[in-house]
Order: structure tokens, then sequence, then C-alpha cells
């Protein structure tokens, strides 16, 4: 076991106390399997090699992950030598790599696998935004490079407590992980997962055929993006086993990311009937899950983000520039969140950090409304709106009619310039497994459920949904494809 410091950071407190209180959880990769010992004494190498390296208090540090198993042990050891993690992939392009590296001015990086450090220049100069600080990550926002989001210990600390509060996590969980660890949804899994002494199956790369093996091998907890499970359940394998059989122990599915859908929700509570669906909501510059529609909600709340967790308050911003009269009387406007679990800035950006924020509401750019019985519904992404005729259309909406259609599996809509009419309404449809989609029908199925000034202007049928690099559904890749093809 490694030997605690005078002043340990609090994530790193968290997991060792946990550690020492008997929690001895089970880490998994393809490769291999470690223990809390083992967790500990490879944390307490890459410390040892930092400290030798000279590193400074609140150095940043690059951590390059693949999702192994000693990935999240390795985050341990730069915090117990007073760093600062900043998650990359190991397979990251060496552009990637470059800019993180330019950005964070980190000269140090360590090899999440092995534990091996690379030292590579000056340490950068000290910044009072990193002090107390434990991972900056990098957001994938929808437009420019993205933005540094530095969370706190003491905030992430209090939010992993949060949602162990929510979620029961324990030493019989068996969680799967199919997530990256350089994103904020797959760093929580884990680091709950460790401190609450689960065992943690590590998946390096996602395949409906390894997931099936793995739900069929005792998961108890699974956290996916839903284009995940939409990857499973359009798997001809999974289908005709029927899905449940192959998970008999699934008794919690974490999501999030982007929204999970009507019909995929039904498609889940079908084939995992004893499995809790835990939908959630939240941004890495908020801390992450700031709502969850729960598996006692999701009759009641289907269709929204369900209310907010522990700790969280929101607002809905009638006005422009996040001012104006709350929208709790069912109004649209862009929801606010003010979390004690947010993060403490954009890295080396005050400006953009000022200006995300609205009297201590973090602006997250999404259009919601409050319903009377307090679900929050979102309506669509402020910077996606698609502007057609000079009606304003949220392309969440038109997924949402699209991916109800018994024969289609996913739908994604955007905008496509027009010089007519500002924009087009184009929409990508993804059929189910057997299914064959005839455009007509489906606009004509559409004209009965939505506003005429909403229908698409063409529809697309293709075999999945363009990804970001996040894995989520990406409208911006859509476009660009769209436009390329000369649509």
């Amino acid at each position: 076991m490694t030997t605690r410091p005078d002043a340990i950071p609090p994530l790193a407190a968290l997991l060792l106390d946990a550690f020492a209180a008997g929690r001895d959880p089970r880490v998994e990769d393809p490769a291999r399997t470690l223990r809390a010992a083992e967790l500990s004494a490879h944390a307490g190498t890459v410390a040892e090699r930092l400290r030798a390296a000279g590193i400074r208090p609140d150095e940043p540090v690059i951590v390059r992950v693949e999702s192994s198993a000693a990935d999240l042990a390795s985050f341990l050891g730069v915090w117990l030598a007073g760093g600062v993690v900043v998650p990359l992939h190991a397979r990251a392009l060496d552009a990637t790599a470059r800019d993180i590296r330019g950005r964070t001015g980190a000269r140090l990086t360590v090899d999440g696998t092995t534990g091996e450090l690379a030292a590579e220049g000056d340490p950068p100069p000290a910044r009072p935004l990193l002090r107390g600080a434990a991972l900056v990550i990098f957001t994938s926002g929808s437009t420019g490079a993205p933005k540094g989001a530095v969370l706190g210990h003491e905030r992430f600390a209090g939010k992993i407590r949060a949602l162990q509060a929510m979620l029961g996590f324990s030493e019989n969980s068996v969680v799967l992980l199919p997530l990256q660890i350089t994103f904020i949804f797959g760093i929580w899994v884990g680091l709950l997962a460790l401190a609450s002494g689960a065992r943690l199956r590590m998946m390096p790369r996602f395949t409906p055929a390894l997931a099936r093996a793995a739900l069929a091998d005792g998961a108890t907890t699974a956290a996916f993006v839903p284009t995940m499970m939409r990857a499973l359940f359009a798997d001809a394998a999974f289908a005709d086993g029927g899905g449940a059989g192959e998970a008999p122990d699934l008794r919690q599915i974490l999501t999030g990311g982007e929204p999970l859908g009507g019909g995929l929700g039904q498609r889940i509570a079908a084939a995992w009937a004893r499995a809790g669906v835990f939908d959630l909501y939240g941004l890495t510059e908020t801390g992450s899950c700031d709502f969850c529609l729960s598996p006692g909600d999701s009759a009641a709340g289907q269709g929204t983000i369900g209310r907010p967790t522990g700790g969280v308050e929101h607002r809905i911003a009638i006005a422009e520039g996040g001012a104006g009269a709350d929208g709790g009387n069912g109004g649209v406007g862009e929801l606010l969140i003010r979390s004690p679990f947010g993060m403490l800035g954009y890295l080396d950006d005050p400006e953009l950090t000022a200006a995300s924020f609205a009297d201590g509401y973090f602006r997250t750019g999404d259009l919601a409304r409050q319903r009377p019985d307090g679900f929050v519904e979102l309506a669509g992404r402020s910077k996606e709106l698609i502007s057609r005729g000079g009606n304003k259309v949220a392309p969440l909406e038109i997924d949402r009619l699209f991916a109800a259609h018994p024969d289609v599996a996913a739908a994604l809509a955007t905008g496509v310039p027009d010089p007519l009419l500002g924009e087009r309404i184009h929409v990508l449809l993804v059929p189910r497994p057997g299914a064959r989609l005839d455009r007509d029908a489906l606009l004509a199925w559409a004209a009965g459920r939505i506003e005429r000034f909403k229908l698409p202007d063409a529809l697309h049928i293709g075999e999945d949904l363009p990804l970001g690099r996040t894995g989520k559904a990406d409208r911006n890749a859509l476009r660009r494809s769209i436009l390329e093809d000369g649509a």
C-alpha cells in the first residue's frame, strides 16, 4: 500500500480511505485484474516517478489512457504527487496530443497502463485556477476548439459522494464501463466503483458482441451512451436472443450524453425488465449528472430529463443573456444550472468563464421548459436551432418524432443552408433490423404529428448516425456530409 502524505488531495483520500476501510475493488481489463493493493502500489510508483522528475504543486500532467485496469490508479498517482490529471487517449492523433500539450503547458506525460513517465521541456508557470484542481477535461464543444474545464478536488469528490447516495454502488456491484475515461461520464463511474469496492470491468473497445458477453457474465450495472444501446439492439445476434436472457444479473443502467428517446427506452424496458434506467443529464462544466430521470419516474417523466439531483439548482431564463423571468410557467428558455460541484473555470480563459455564467448559474446553451409536475423537458440546443423561413425549429424535436416511428431505430436532424429559406430541414434515419423505410409514407405519418413548418425537406436513410469523438451523434458531421454530397 502507498504511504499517505500529510496533505492528501480529497479525491485521492476518497479512494485510499475506502481501501483502508477494507473495500477491495477488482478492476479488470482483457489483459489483467488489479485489486486495492496493486492499485495502490501502481499509484505509489507513479507518484514517486513524478516527484523524482520535480513535479510542482498543481502542475498539469497528461495521462494517456486506453481504459486499462491501471488507468485510474495512474490518476491516483498524479494526485498523490500533487499534480492535476489531463486525460488523453493513448491513440489520440499526434496533432491532438500536441494541441493538448500546448494548451496545458504539460511537460510530464504518464502512460496510464504501465505508469512509465516521459518528461520534456520546462515546468509551466503556476496558474491560480489550478490550485486545488484534480482534472482538466477538454470538452467537445459544438463549434470551435475544445475548452479545458478545470474540476476541483473538493467539488468533484462531493459529486462522487452525491452520486453514491443516489446510485448505491456496493462491493457486490459488477460495473461494466465501455465509456472512455477521457470524459467525465466514464471518469465518475470508474471512481465511484473504486470507492465502493465494486468489481469494475473496463472495456477498451465497444462492440455489440463484447457488450453481450460482458452483460451475460454477471454485470449488475452498465454505463452506456444511447448510441451504444442502439447499436446493441440493432445487432441481429442480440435481437434474436431476446436481450433479457443475455443480462441475467443486470439491475441498473446508467445512460447520458445524448437524449435516450422514448422508442429506445421502451426497447430497454422490454429487454431488461428488472433493470432500472437512470437517464442522466449534465455537463462537464457543472460536474455532470445535474438532472436524473430515475426508474421510479420513468413513466410520469417520459420525454424529460427528470428532476435536479442533490445540491443542484436551476432556472429557465426566457430573456437573452441568461436574464429575465424564470420559465417555470412552461415557457421555453435557456436552462441555467448552479451546482456546488461545478468547474473552477476554463483553463487560461477567464473571459469565457465569466461569459458562461449568469448570476452564478452556468449557461448550458440548452433550451428547456419546466412542466407543472416539476419535470424539465429539453426543447433543443440554442446554437443548433434551425431557422427555416423565419421559423425557429429545434432539431431535437424532429429527432424524437421520427425515433418514435416503429420502423426507425435512430434519427438525427440538422439544418442545411438554403438560399430561399435560410435553412432547410434534413433528417438522417436509421431503419430497425429488417425494416424498409418509405420516405413518402414517413412524411405522411409525420404530417399528422407536427406543425407543417417543422416537416423535413429531405429524408436520408443510412446504416448508422455519424458520431463525434465522444461517441455522441454529431449534427455538424451530418450537415458537412450532406453539403459534401451536394444533396
